[in-house]
């Protein structure tokens, strides 16, 4: 005997119903395998939906969740979940919603290093800068005093190359 169709099942439930909502009645169970990100929203009844794994080691990533009256679960694409009616009283209703795709893009990682490297350079260059400035201003001052006092000879320069 083959597997009964999740819209067979569906439409095998009572015309009554809440609208906007798939009915799933009292010890059946459905299979959702979304192609895109959702939200499984319950909207009566109690419904126990099991997600298939991996799952982590905290209790908040379980396979099993009980969700009723007004409780939702996220499901991404391609995730499965087997949803079972887990109501005493009757049939229980759920909506799936697909979640808007400028919802689901996930904010991008900004790369650093596109601009720490050239914060880096521009650093370097500076520094260069400074110490290129540094000796024009000693390069003038020996100029000056040269043409200043132009029979004496202008102060010796310490030249680190030579000491080191």
């Amino acid at each position: 005997m083959s597997a009964p169709s999740a819209a067979r099942i569906l439409a095998s439930a009572a015309a009554t119903g809440l609208p906007g909502t798939w009915k799933l009645a009292r010890g059946r169970a459905i299979t959702l395998r979304p192609t895109t990100d959702g939200v499984v929203r319950i909207a009566h009844g109690r419904v126990w939906a099991t997600v298939d794994g991996p799952h982590g080691g905290n209790p908040d990533d379980a396979g099993d969740h009980i969700l009723q009256v007004g409780r939702s679960m996220v499901l991404r694409a391609g995730q499965r979940v087997v949803l079972e009616a887990w109501n005493a009283s009757g049939a229980s209703y759920f909506a799936w919603d697909p979640v808007p795709d400028a919802v689901t893009v996930a904010r991008r990682r900004v790369d650093l290093s596109v601009v720490l490297q050239p914060l880096s350079d521009l650093r370097v260059a500076a520094s260069l800068a400074v110490r290129a400035m540094g000796q024009l201003a000693g390069g003038f001052v020996r100029l000056g005093w040269a043409l200043v006092r132009p029979g004496s000879a202008a102060p010796a320069r310490c030249d680190r190359r030579a000491f080191g």
